[in-house]
């Protein structure tokens, strides 16, 4: 079979022009690592969103191997104004894939510079590069027989600590806020230059991941979740591997118990009783983890009744809610913090408590264990299987952690899911004092009627959280606009400022978190 040639340009890029840079691409970075051919573009241009794929379709894939090809990809770039989406291991499911954000756009993959380039044991910090993932390092800590644990979000095994950070995603144990843990980050700006944050632009220091500051302003931020450079290499902190690990779980029969969770874990998470963020997973989170499909039970289109839910409950031994939780330490300090639990559960007077030895290693219980206790795994990725047809949106709003917020969001949710004729999957995460609601959108992508249902209902969704005052801190390519308009026009304009400032060509990927130079919001 004959390879075909992909047809899609860039914007406002002639097709001369491109040919051109297409080979300054190939002799910077050799034929194999230039892709143009349709064929080749193929794991490009999957998505998970409703969206017609040919929004997201590339005009070519390269891939680079070190810093100095990233800084060659980006001079190339800014000489034909070529814009380029960068991804680190591509695997970000649910905010958009490896696609690129808009069509036309060239993809930088960085999934080659794998490289760990530094653990120190003593200290317990990591320096890596884009492509490194959260397996591969968890080897590497295993085969060292290095006394650390990672944190990472779910499923694990093949997405990358670097994009993770850089978007700002977080994991299961006392190390989830994945970007309070970052320690330095190397950086090539638009125009090819490296800026290294913190300490790094310390020529012979040793300090850039131990100290986080440097001198001046702290800018690490302002790359997150932002189109101002390509993050090459990151550094963060690792957990040391306690002496024990307790994960727990708590399950609650009735969907109306979830106020009264919240307002019980919240004052043990404060306190660190339980340091690590405290997940409470609806029943078909669960279910749809632990191997469910909808398809076991019905097949009439729709949200599903609540009595199926309720024979799925029973049948797979699951709560309404399910709470997981790990304690951390040596015996003497899991059994103090275990009997602070035990009697706040007791004054709670519901919630039944399961122990790993009670759940005797079946699901979910396993793999929730292992979130907490730092083993990747991708048993999350049965979600997907849930309604089936490869169509997932993760809707990410925050709150307080109260247990009056959850009712109110809860019940919003549901309502508004199922209206468009979708089901509510979802769980709540009780950070510190925050909460994240995490809802998959999960829907056929190959039945087009349903697919404009889930995108009405995404809409929905945010309108409607907005107008109560809740905003999302993550969204998928496909709707970044319009979760920018969330966070008001001042906060776009500075966005702009600093683009105008730093990209002035608009050549790193145009449209990231609503940061586009061709939609300008002028000071």
């Amino acid at each position: 079979m004959s390879q075909q040639t992909n047809t899609v340009l860039p914007k406002d890029v002639s097709a001369g022009d491109f040919d051109a840079a297409v080979k300054e691409f190939r002799a910077l970075l050799g034929e194999e690592n230039v892709l143009i051919q349709s064929e080749q573009l193929t794991p490009y241009t999957k998505i998970m969103m409703p969206g017609d794929v040919e929004r997201n379709t590339p005009s070519a894939a390269v891939t680079a191997t070190s810093v100095e090809q990233v800084q060659g990809v980006v001079r190339i770039c800014n000489r034909y104004g070529i814009p380029v989406w960068t991804i680190s291991t591509g695997n970000n499911f649910g905010y958009g894939s490896a696609a690129p954000g808009q069509r036309g756009q060239v993809v930088l993959d960085l999934k080659k510079m794998n490289k760990i380039i530094h653990i120190d044991a003593d200290l317990g910090t990591a320096l890596v590069e884009p492509g490194v993932t959260y397996q591969q390092l968890y080897d590497y800590l295993e085969e060292n027989n290095l006394p650390l644990m990672l944190s990472f979000p779910a499923p694990s095994a093949i997405a990358g600590p670097l994009g993770n950070t850089m978007d700002r995603g977080v994991g299961y144990t006392p190390y989830g806020e994945h970007f309070l843990m970052q320690c330095g980050m190397e950086l090539v700006l638009a125009n090819g230059e490296i800026y290294r944050s913190g300490m790094g632009g310390v020529e012979g220091d040793n300090a850039w991941q131990v100290f986080k500051w440097g001198y001046g302003p702290t800018l690490d931020g302002m790359f997150t979740q932002a189109n101002y450079g390509i993050c090459t290499k990151l550094g963060f902190w690792l957990m040391p591997k306690p002496p024990v690990s307790k994960p727990f779980e708590i399950k609650f029969e009735e969907d109306t118990d979830i106020a009264e969770i919240v307002e019980f874990i919240r004052p043990l998470r404060i306190a660190q009783v339980i340091p690590n963020a405290v997940v409470i997973a609806g029943v078909l989170w669960e279910a749809a983890t632990c191997n469910t499909r909808r398809s076991d039970y019905t097949d009439e289109p729709g949200a599903t009744s609540e009595a199926i839910l309720k024979q799925i409950q029973k049948d797979k031994d699951l709560g309404a809610w399910n709470v997981y939780a790990c304690l951390y330490g040596t015996p003497e300090q899991v059994e103090v913090n275990w009997n602070i639990v035990q009697g706040a559960l007791k004054q709670l007077g519901k919630g039944k408590l399961v122990t790993a030895e009670e759940a005797g290693g079946t699901e979910p219980f396993t793999y929730r264990s292992k979130l907490m206790t730092g083993v990747p795994n991708l048993q999350e990725f049965g979600l997907y299987n849930w309604r089936g047809g490869g169509g997932s949106m993760w809707f990410a709003p925050v709150s307080q952690a109260r247990g009056s917020e959850c009712d109110k969001q809860y019940g919003l949710a549901k309502q508004i899911l199922n209206k468009h004729g979708l089901d509510y999957v979802g769980e709540f995460i009780v950070g510190w004092r925050d909460m994240h609601h995490v809802i998959d959108v999960l829907y056929d992508r190959t039945n087009d009627e349903e697919r404009a249902r889930a995108e009405a209902c995404f809409n929905e969704l945010l309108d409607e959280f907005e107008k109560r005052g809740y905003a999302v801190y993550r969204v998928n390519t496909q709707f970044q606009d319009r979760v920018a308009q969330s966070y008001g026009t001042t906060k776009r304009r500075v966005e702009h400022a600093i683009k105008r400032a730093l990209d002035p060509n608009n050549i790193l990927s145009p449209g990231k978190s609503g940061i586009d130079l061709n939609n300008d919001f002028t000071l």
